[in-house]
């Protein structure tokens, strides 16, 4: 018996080091408040694996915007990782079925924590809109962790 085929899929990795100890970005991972200040609305994000929580982006065509997360793995000041499912068996582009997984992992490095998002499982050609649009995204998200971080903190730019 053949093995089904797997279909091709992309990933996003963002990869960056920010001067923050790793516990300071943990907390803005981790605490629904200030995820909604660099990310989006959520609802009922705690870290705990098996947790359910939700993300509200903009609707597009069926699909109501909401992205169901669920928690995957959690090592506290290391790693958290969801999945991130969302869009609408009739959609094509934006909106299109996504059934992804978003995994952070924070190393401490000499000049503060390394910080490596990766975003992966789009399906192509199905989430290809998704992929192009979120690839630059999660680079905007990036930086608005870090000035969140840094307003936490008490610091300017």
């Amino acid at each position: 018996m053949k093995a089904a085929l797997k279909p091709d899929t992309q990933d996003i990795v963002v990869d960056e080091v920010l001067p923050h100890a790793p516990e300071t970005i943990w907390k803005a991972l981790t605490t629904g408040a200030l995820v909604e200040r660099w990310l989006m609305p959520l609802t009922g994000l705690e870290p705990v694996e098996g947790k359910r929580f939700t993300f509200q982006t903009k609707a597009g065509g069926a699909w109501d915007g909401v992205i169901h997360c669920q928690v995957l793995e959690v090592k506290p000041n290391e790693r958290f990782a969801y999945a991130w499912k969302g869009g609408h068996e009739s959609n094509v582009g934006y909106g299109a079925p996504l059934d992804t997984v978003v995994t952070w992992t924070l190393s401490r490095v000499a000049d503060g924590t390394r910080v490596r998002l990766v975003h992966s499982g789009f399906v192509a050609p199905r989430n290809d809109s998704a992929f192009k649009i979120m690839s630059e995204g999660w680079k905007v998200v990036m930086r608005n962790l870090d000035a969140v971080v840094r307003a936490e903190k008490g610091e300017s730019k």
